[in-house]
């Protein structure tokens, strides 16, 4: 991570197609320094910039962390704070915040090798995303998160309720934060 990179937000929104209607709002309704992740794979290249860029402007309002699912010249370009993506996509990051996605140990262990910053690890629960995907429950998260040296953060069906039930203190959702 770029040392001038604050550490890394507790709690993280994701964005897609489902929640597309509803990202200014939930943006607004984050605690002030939380973190989106801008996905949004369904729009072309002209559509995704003018909807990262407008999303951007929001989230910085709140000081939101901003990260672009994408590569580290497009994020650079779009003035992201860092990139999004699996262990091989993040390797190539320059001077930028790298956040990794693992669902396994192994794919935990290539975060960690190339350089992440933070991991997303998932899915905890069970999730609109990938249903029918097995998951790692709260035990098995546990267990893969201790393996890490950098902060790993828990997607997945997560809520509130679950956070808190199962004391994960960073953790990001796509529509569990309402």
């Amino acid at each position: 991570m770029a040392q001038d990179q604050p550490s890394l937000p507790l709690l993280w929104l994701l964005s897609d197609a489902r929640n597309d209607a509803g990202l200014e709002e939930a943006l607004s309704a984050l605690p002030r320094g939380s973190g989106f992740v801008f996905r949004h794979y369904h729009l072309e290249l002209t559509a995704r910039k003018a909807r990262f860029l407008a999303l951007a402007r929001v989230a910085r309002q709140y000081g939101h962390m901003v990260v672009l699912s994408d590569t580290w010249m497009l994020a650079k370009g779009w003035e992201a704070d860092g990139i999004y993506g699996n262990a091989q996509q993040i390797a190539e990051g320059h001077d930028q915040l790298l956040l990794a996605t693992a669902h396994d140990g192994d794919e935990l262990q290539a975060a960690i090798a190339a350089k992440a910053d933070g991991i997303f690890l998932s899915p905890v629960f069970p999730t609109a995303s990938h249903p029918g995907s097995q998951t790692l429950g709260p035990h098995g998260f546990s267990v893969l998160a201790q393996q890490s040296p950098v902060p790993v953060i828990a997607l997945g069906g997560m809520t509130r309720e679950r956070a808190a039930a199962f004391g994960i203190a960073r953790w990001g959702a796509i529509d569990g934060l309402g």
